[in-house]
């Protein structure tokens, strides 16, 4: 092949690549995870090359901010240099689907659930199956409580405590909280703790020694997330019905903050705000959100992002508060709930145009880089 016929056919190749409708590349084809050191104006990716089809949890050392677990839809990663570099972790453990993690607090232990199990290791090294009661796996979400031991995990299908860093778990609420997925927990630590949780629509406030009930002030079945203010001890945020609402009393009374979101019927998966609440950021079924002006305006946040993409977790890191980390999936984030409840497979729903398009995208490659050696063979001889 001379080197104007070798030319020639990179060219094609590039062109052949240029058309095509979705690429491994492409933040808008391709979900993953995302941060930002500003709390939202701007985001990079955490994961490039990647390729994760559906980022679904992420754990941030408490000692170290580099230290970092992220479950995706096929597989746990580890990462210690603040996500430039990932390994696999524990592949024969976890073979697919990763829905939550956790560190302990001395960022060596860790829990991590699968679609079906629920997983602990005490060195980092060694994942054992804790046997987790009936609907505690997937689990949406770990939380630590005032105790070194005390954990909480968020289920598929109602509330769990453990008071052994998660080796065993007993139910929470039994025969109060509903017997469904608790989409939201915060917990404020404490003797005794303080606990809050999403259930069908409803925001619910109870713990060990704190008896449970329905939380008054919000819209009634249509409560979507909540999480905690960075730095007022007592002002939680909360969403519903399309609004953002805040309380300054751990939840003692609500008001609306800002105004409600354009497109109605929008489902927010997490809530961070600034301070002084001019700075708030959403992530929703439809994206990024963000708000300058205490929510008084909103706009989707494009910079970097899949802007066509759903965005599930919103996590912030414990250390730095203008610090998030954002995940976005190709398919449904419920669809991969439901799939893993039902012991199916989150690969079987996968795009298939992203899944051509990545399979062109590396048979080009590898293309390429067969024509590549073949004239540099021939320039040599």
């Amino acid at each position: 092949m001379t080197p104007s016929v070798f030319a020639r056919a990179v060219a094609l190749l590039m062109l052949m690549l240029a058309s095509w409708p979705a690429f491994a590349h492409d933040p808008s084809a391709w979900g993953g995870l995302f941060r930002s050191r500003d709390l939202g104006e701007t985001w990079f990716p955490s994961d490039a090359g990647l390729f994760i089809g559906a980022a679904l949890a992420v754990a941030v050392d408490p000692k170290d901010p580099n230290h970092l677990l992220y479950g995706t839809d096929t597989r746990l990663l580890r990462s210690r240099n603040g996500g430039r570099d990932w390994t696999t972790e524990a592949p024969s453990v976890f073979p697919g689907a990763v829905f939550a993690v956790a560190f302990d607090a001395d960022g060596t232990g860790a829990l991590a659930s699968s679609g079906t199990r629920i997983f602990r290791t005490d060195d980092g090294a060694t994942w054992q199956d804790v046997m987790a009661p009936g609907g505690a796996a997937p689990a949406r979400a770990f939380a630590s409580g005032a105790g070194a031991d005390r954990v909480y995990l968020a289920g598929a299908h109602g509330l769990f405590t453990s008071d052994n860093r998660g080796r065993a778990w007993l139910r929470a609420g039994e025969g109060v909280l509903p017997d469904s997925a608790v989409r939201a927990l915060l917990v404020i630590p404490g003797t005794p703790d303080r606990l809050f949780a999403v259930i069908d629509g409803r925001l619910w406030a109870g713990g060990d020694q704190i008896s449970w009930r329905t939380v008054p002030g919000l819209p009634d079945g249509k409560v979507e997330t909540l999480s905690r203010d960075a730095a007022i001890k007592d002002r939680l945020w909360g969403f519903a019905a399309d609004q953002v609402f805040v309380s300054d009393d751990l939840g003692g009374s609500w008001k609306p903050h800002g105004q409600p979101l354009a497109d109605p019927g929008t489902s927010v998966r997490g809530i961070a705000a600034s301070a002084d609440g001019k700075v708030i950021v959403l992530s929703t079924h439809r994206g990024a959100w963000r708000s300058k002006d205490a929510g008084a305006s909103w706009y989707q946040i494009e910079s970097n992002l899949p802007v066509h993409l759903e965005s599930g977790m919103l996590i912030r890191d414990p250390r730095e508060a203008s610090t998030l980390y954002a995940g976005f999936s190709l398919n449904s984030y419920g669809e991969m709930y439901r799939l893993a409840e039902q012991g199916g497979s989150t690969l079987a729903h996968l795009d298939p145009f992203s899944l051509a398009g990545a399979g062109a995208f590396l048979v080009l490659l590898i293309v390429l880089g067969s024509l590549s050696v073949r004239w540099l063979a021939r320039v040599r001889a």
